[in-house]
Formats: C-alpha cells, structure tokens, sequence
C-alpha cells in the first residue's frame, strides 16, 4: 500500500493522462480543447519539478542538475530534428533560433530571477566563484564557435558551416563538454557543492523505488511538455500574427514553455537560500543545450543533406554578448544581490522586445 502512493500521487496520474490526450489525438483547433491541453501543460510542469527535485534529492549535487539538463537537452534536440526533417517555414534559421532563445532566456531570464528572488529574500546569497568561472568558460567558447564564427569563414558563403567544419565544431563542443562533465563530477566536485546542504540538509531520503518512479516520470514530464507545447504551436502562431510580432516569436514562447520546469525548479532553490543549485541548473543547461543540441543536430543535417544556418546577425551577437558580459560580471563575486538580477531581467526583456519590434 505504501508503494502503491507512488504512482497515485497527482504528478504521476496527470502527466500520463496528459500523454493520452495528446497521443489520442485529443489536441485539436477547439478552443475547449486547447484549454484544456494548456492546464495539462502546465500541471505537468509542475510535476516535472516536483519529480526533477526527488531524483536531485536522491543523487546529490551536482548529479541531479546534470540529470535534469541533458533530459530537457535530449528531448529539446528530438523536437528541433523533427521540425527540421518535416521542412516547414523557417527550417533553415529553427535550430540557430530555438538554441539562441533557451541561451538567452536561461542567461537572462532563469538566473535574473534566480538573483533577483533570492536578494530580495537573503539580501546576498554565496556560491563558488570556480563553479561559475568553470561553467562560463565552457559555455563562451562554445557560443562563439556555433553561432559567432561561422559569420566570419570564408569556405561557404552566408553563415553556413562546410560539412568538415560542422564535423570539427561539434567534435569541438563534445570534448568541451565531456571534459566539463568530468571536472563537475570527478576532479573538481567540491566546486558545484554547497557546504551548508550537508550540514543542514538532514532530511531522509527518497527510496530506490521512489526514485525509479520519479527518474521514468521526470523524462515522460518533459517529453509530455514538449509535445503538448509543439502542438499548441499553431495557437500561439495565431496570437502573434494577431498581435502584429515577427514569427520569431512564436519561438520565443515555445522555448519558454519547455525551460519552464527547469526555471521553475532553479527560482524554488533560490528561494530556499540554495543559490549554488540555481547556479547549476542555469549555467550547466545553457551549456547542454549548446554543447550537446548542436552537435546532434549536425549530425542529422549531415546524414540527410539537410543545409541549416547557424551564424547570427549583428543584433542578435550585441544581445548575446551583453548577456554573457553582464553574467560574467554579476557572478565574478561569488555573491548575488537584487541589483544584478534586476539588469540581467532587463536584458532580458530588451530581448524579447527587440524580437517583437525588430
């Protein structure tokens, strides 16, 4: 009986029903329906979180962290594959843009409100200055080799890599990676743990089963997300031709729908005077989803002759750097306050005004 309230718990029944729904094909042009696929959107984000947070639990920092990045990662680069082998509008420009938002947001929007919440709460907040400096180390080179240099090479015209450049920058971004993940979890682990979980962090942990259940329902959450969000892309199409946006946009939404789980779960650990998890979750997203979406999906490009666009333009480099530089100085301290997350906020919303007028 004590078993069988695992997969009776509201973030086990829901997700799954909301898999029926989709898969059933239940998604359609109805307003009732498209409500009702938004609540279960949003019900499964919540259970994402909760389920995110019992295996985070179970594995420890930095384990549950990665666990959470690459399972968003992974399924992140099914929906950006599949979009781009369907060749819909705008399949040239949808891996650069959805890898370019979920940078952005996560930089901006997720560690901004991460700072800004936990400010307002603690005053400061303290973490590792070597877990940052590791994290943004990583992730700049891996920023300007994808989206930066292809502008500047000379072997294609247009911001196009050749298939032996794509081959090396994504061979690039792996050893990058890999060799990030060994330094989290092997060489340098103390640097992306905070000490004060040890000593006040004394609560039981979750049961093996427990987590297996949490561990299938985590990766069905997001899974759930992700295809509920995609297909109520056609809606939010709908609402920005209505209100006059660029189709940019509609990328914009969907890229925050799939990192809400994540967002979600990094602002509840600021919160929880845990800055040193946010930090984790944020920056060691951002650099899945470079390191680990790009060469996945050059890999697919290159299989199938698909070409795709990965240099951006002179806006959209501006807008990155800001970000980046504006991180690298807010977390160069090994301490937060309001004033750092509240420009990174704005940032982020010059951003996405700048997406709505071009």
């Amino acid at each position: 009986m004590k078993h069988l309230k695992h997969f009776l718990h509201w973030t086990v029944i829901l997700p799954v029903f909301a898999g029926i729904f989709y898969l059933g094909g239940f998604l359609d042009d109805s307003t009732a329906t498209n409500i009702i696929g938004a609540i279960l959107l949003f019900g499964s984000v919540l259970a994402a979180v909760h389920h995110a947070e019992v295996v985070a639990h179970k594995v420890g920092e930095p384990y549950g962290t990665i666990i959470l990045a690459i399972c968003i990662t992974i399924l992140e680069v099914g929906l950006i594959i599949s979009f781009m082998l369907s060749g819909s509008e705008g399949a040239l420009t949808y891996a650069r843009d959805t890898v370019f938002a979920a940078v952005m947001l996560i930089l901006n929007g997720i560690l901004g409100m991460c700072i800004l919440v936990g400010g307002v709460r603690y005053r400061e907040q303290f973490f590792a200055r070597s877990s940052a400096t590791t994290y943004l180390v990583s992730l700049v080179a891996i920023l300007v080799l994808t989206l930066i240099l292809p502008n500047y090479t000379s072997s294609a015209r247009g911001p196009f890599y050749t298939e032996p450049q794509l081959v090396f920058v994504s061979i690039a971004c792996l050893i990058i990676y890999g060799t990030f993940l060994m330094v989290q979890t092997v060489r340098h682990r103390n640097y992306f743990v905070d000490d004060t979980d040890d000593n006040e962090g004394h609560d039981e942990k979750p049961s093996f089963l427990k987590t297996m259940v949490s561990l299938v329902m985590l990766i069905i959450c997001l899974a759930v997300v992700i295809f509920m969000a995609k297909g109520l892309s056609p809606v939010i199409e709908v609402f920005v031709k209505n209100i006059g946006a660029p189709k940019a946009l509609v990328g914009v939404i969907i890229a925050s729908v799939v990192l809400l789980p994540e967002g979600l779960a990094a602002v509840r650990a600021a919160r929880n005077n845990q800055i040193q998890s946010s930090v984790n979750l944020a920056l060691g997203s951002a650099l899945a989803s470079v390191g680990l979406t790009i060469p996945a999906i050059s890999a697919v490009c290159i299989i199938y002759d698909i070409p795709f666009i990965l240099g951006m333009d002179l806006k959209s480099v501006t807008l990155l750097a800001l970000s980046v530089f504006t991180v690298m100085l807010s977390l160069s301290r090994g301490k937060t306050n309001v004033l750092y997350g509240t420009v990174l906020l704005v940032n982020l919303a010059a951003y996405i005004f700048t997406v709505i007028v071009p």
